[in-house]
């Protein structure tokens, strides 16, 4: 996984997609501020899911950002995308590697290194610790802090992706502490002052 210090953001779906999504997903990623989105939809049918995926990844593949789906690796496989995200109690990424072959897949470790471990072993592509902040866009069960992002870097190259209610006043320190990529969602889509495209363009 090729790490570019420009594109160090990690962008995820808002939770329901409105018909204005797709344009403001074209001025987001025309930005060149992104290495990765990630559709998170949990109330939709496979079928929707897959209407909504290939339009998406349309977007991202003019703007050569990397399409990955959450939880669902049939899904991913389906669409062909460029990789998935598991949970803690989604499928292994063993049995995972088995359906979507050398795609990347990214772990959520939480706050835990002990689980990192684990995922290093498995051979993730990459590691998500959080939350670092409260969160507007789900309820924060796992307080993560700069400590565990050193003590993770120390074990491993496996680039990190940070989480948790990151927005324009607290990103450039998670920057300034190595985290290779921010996983961005409320400030981007639920932002009350800014638009998306001028939401993104605030983070440098």
């Amino acid at each position: 996984m090729r790490y570019n210090k420009k594109r160090f953001i990690y962008l995820i779906s808002p939770p329901k997609i409105e018909k204005n999504f797709f344009k403001n997903l074209n001025e987001v990623l025309k930005q060149k501020k992104t290495s990765f989105f990630q559709l998170r939809l949990k109330k939709n049918s496979f079928k929707k899911k897959l209407i909504i995926g290939r339009k998406i990844q349309k977007i991202c593949k003019k703007f050569k950002v990397k399409f990955i789906i959450n939880d669902d690796v049939y899904l991913a496989k389906k669409l062909n995308a460029d990789g998935c995200h598991l949970g803690q109690s989604d499928m292994k990424i063993r049995e995972a590697r088995k359906l979507i072959g050398n795609k990347i897949i990214g772990i959520t470790c939480h706050n835990s290194i002990k689980l990192a471990k684990s995922a290093i072993k498995s051979k993730a592509d990459y590691l998500a610790f959080g939350a670092f902040n409260s969160s507007k866009t789900k309820k924060v069960k796992y307080k993560a802090s700069i400590s565990l992002l050193k003590e993770a870097q120390k074990i491993t190259n496996t680039p990190i992706v940070v989480i948790g209610g990151i927005n324009f006043n607290n990103y450039k320190n998670l920057l300034l502490n190595k985290a290779n990529f921010l996983a961005i969602s409320g400030y981007i889509w639920k932002n009350k002052k800014l638009k998306p495209k001028n939401a993104i363009k605030k983070l440098i």
